[in-house]
């Protein structure tokens, strides 16, 4: 471990993540002139790689930089897999495999509860002997969530905590970083697949969930169960990262993720290996 990785993971602990989280958040929302709006997104597509041409037209400027930050595609730019289980986002895959029979995954070697991870210990069980999938968003990728299966969404969970950054210093250096992270659990109901349940999870620097079933800015805290319940296709959007993070997937037992570790675009399978 390098001096700059340790002493940036001890600034870390010491800093008023959430406090400075909402502050950049309020700061992102702030209305730009055009100019000032063009400016950083050309800035910012430069800095990160970000292709602007997948961006739907007739966007920009964009009124804020959260704007710009959570831009939809156009319409073409990605193609939705006819096989069981998609990929909710762009980004990397960073880890899959079998949830185990004390309902655990194992991201980069550490355990993590799925009871915990959802926001509710009763459905632990559900997910035993299932699969999971971890897919990790970058600066520089697209940041609306998408279903990865055809269903019903029928509840959605706040599940407040903490903003560490997701990313190699914080999952180095924070235990158990995916279950103390704010987070939201959206529940879908899959016909001969059981139970889905897509995890987004925030990170520092303004951390803020936003799902479109909820009328809210942000997921409030708590169990909200969705009546009547929300037909969703594969594909179809279902929630947005105001900056950050991380989405993984949860199954029931009777699918395998079968997609190889690596970079990943909404839409394209995860149960057919690449």
């Amino acid at each position: 471990m390098s001096l700059a990785t340790f002493t940036a993971a001890q600034l870390l602990r010491m800093l008023p993540r959430v406090r400075i989280s909402h502050a950049v958040g309020r700061l992102c929302e702030q209305e730009l002139p055009p100019t000032v709006s063009r400016a950083i997104a050309r800035a910012y597509a430069r800095a990160y790689g970000v292709d602007m041409q997948e961006a739907a037209a007739g966007e920009a400027p964009y009124p804020s930089f959260d704007a710009f930050f959570t831009r939809p595609l156009r319409a073409g730019a990605r193609l939705v897999d006819d096989d069981a289980v998609v990929s909710p986002a762009d980004g990397s895959l960073e880890a899959s495999g079998p949830v185990d029979s004390g309902g655990r995954i194992f991201v980069k070697g550490r355990p993590y509860d799925v009871g915990e991870l959802v926001g509710d210990a009763r459905e632990a069980a559900r997910y035993s002997g299932g699969a999971f999938a971890v897919v990790y968003l970058s600066p520089r990728d697209y940041h609306r969530v998408h279903s990865p299966v055809a269903g019903r969404l029928t509840r959605v969970r706040g599940i407040p905590g903490d903003l560490f950054p997701v990313n190699s210093v914080g999952e180095r250096h924070v235990p158990r970083l995916f279950v103390r992270n704010n987070r939201v659990a959206i529940v879908i109901d899959a016909p001969g697949m059981g139970r889905v349940v897509v995890v987004m999870v925030g990170a520092v620097i303004v951390g803020r969930v936003s799902v479109g079933v909820i009328d809210a800015p942000a997921v409030p805290p708590g169990d909200h169960a969705i009546e009547p319940p929300h037909d969703v296709q594969r594909g179809d959007e279902i929630g947005v990262f105001h900056l950050g993070s991380t989405a993984v997937i949860l199954l029931e037992p009777g699918t395998t993720i079968s997609r190889g570790v690596g970079p990943i675009r909404y839409g394209e399978s995860l149960v057919k290996a690449s």
